[in-house]
């Protein structure tokens, strides 16, 4: 007898109207209560925090020349590394064309020292007369608008180019995600919604429209889109209580104790919860996705394959792929954390009191419960899958018409 040969272009067979129906409405139950979870945190008061001058202006040049000179170190913070405070210090200086003229400003010694040379482009701040009397620059940071936008344009071309429709859809995705993160998320959060329903509801209306854009309408959508959804909710869970537990305050770093300054009573244990929900948006929508298109091409190759066979089938190949995306968060998480990891290590703190630490912490429950979501999404999608393919006639022809 002549083996199959699946044809990858084919749609699935259909699955039974009552199936279809109950997917149907399963679906369009889970994207509502999305919505109403949507309507009910929308930020109505939204708070903001203002610390520039007024009239304060960022102006764009470019650096004609450098120099490093020798200053009294009273006149600036850096300390040697034992604590005591060096005789000079250096305090490099910057020459920059702005609207035609030069202007000669004070540069960080870590901007001079990490490159800064003639011909970087660069943005300053410029004051008015009414704040020191006279119009006065400081250095604000490098423009770095053409490197990003090469960078965006490449990854876009190359996206577009191998992935075509997909890779066009993804891109759209994506865009939309970032659209829901900005202008529901943050404003959702700073007005001190309840984040854990503000995160799951933008994720996964978000993700419902993603998903069926990018990869179409299919059992096999469905099947990984209710897949991510739950480990969603098991993420929620996990993050609720690990946060709780480890009293998680979200004030490790200095950027979340500015956000907490500028806005006052904002509590940023919501911060964590939520960005612990969106960090494990994305790894939750490849490895159902993964799940469902292996069921569904071990069913292709083998039409009598039954419940069994086709759940232990993508199981193999979902404990690979867990393995996998497992240890890639964690590299992940630690290069995102590397100047802090850099920091505890000149400093050689014990395991368990590096472990406390609130940065480290907040990373290492990031990874745990994403993983614990990982772990319990695999079987759930897996089994989802191998019960559904089962209900649609199997396919045993290929386009020849060979069995």
């Amino acid at each position: 007898m002549d083996h199959v040969h699946p044809d990858p272009d084919r749609p699935p067979a259909p699955l039974p109207d009552t199936t279809r129906r109950v997917l149907t409405a399963t679906v369009v139950a889970v994207v509502l209560a999305a919505v109403v979870g949507i309507w009910a945190t929308w930020p109505q008061d939204v708070p903001s925090a203002s610390t520039s001058y007024v009239g304060e202006e960022s102006v764009r040049g470019e650096v004609t020349a450098t120099q490093l000179r020798t200053c009294p170190a009273e006149l600036a913070e850096e300390r040697l590394p034992d604590g005591s405070m060096p005789a000079t210090v250096d305090c490099p200086e910057a020459t920059v064309r702005v609207d035609g003229q030069d202007v000669t400003v004070t540069v960080p010694p870590a901007v001079f020292h990490g490159g800064l040379a003639p011909g970087d482009r660069v943005v300053l701040l410029r004051y008015p007369p009414e704040v020191s009397g006279s119009v006065e620059y400081a250095w604000e940071d490098f423009d770095r608008r053409v490197p990003l936008a090469v960078v965006v344009g490449v990854f876009v071309v190359l996206t577009v180019a191998i992935g075509r429709r997909r890779g066009l859809a993804a891109l759209v995705g994506l865009g939309l995600g970032g659209a829901a993160i900005a202008f529901y998320v943050l404003p959702a959060l700073l007005a001190q919604e309840n984040a854990v329903v503000v995160s799951l509801s933008a994720a996964t209306a978000v993700m419902g429209v993603v998903i069926y854009l990018t990869h179409g309408f299919s059992t096999r959508t469905t099947v990984a889109y209710l897949g991510t959804v739950a480990g969603l909710l098991v993420t929620a869970v996990a993050a609720v209580l690990a946060v709780d537990s480890a009293h998680l305050t979200g004030l490790g770093d200095e950027d979340s104790y500015t956000v907490s300054l500028l806005t006052g009573a904002i509590d940023l244990r919501g911060v964590v919860l939520a960005g612990t929900l969106v960090a494990a948006l994305g790894l939750l929508n490849d490895v159902t996705i993964t799940q469902a298109a292996a069921v569904w091409e071990v069913r292709a190759a083998d039409p009598r394959a039954g419940f069994r066979v086709l759940l232990s089938a993508g199981m193999r190949v979902g404990r690979d792929h867990l393995a996998s995306t497992v240890y890639t968060v964690a590299f992940a998480y630690a290069g995102a954390a590397l100047p802090t990891l850099l920091l505890v290590r000149l400093y050689e703190q014990p395991t368990g009191q590096l472990l406390n630490t609130p940065a480290i912490a907040e990373e290492v429950v990031r990874t745990a419960v994403g993983g614990i979501a990982l772990a319990l999404a695999v079987p759930l999608t897996t089994a989802l899958a191998a019960a559904l393919v089962l209900r649609a006639p199997a396919a045993t022809r290929d386009r020849t018409g060979t069995r």
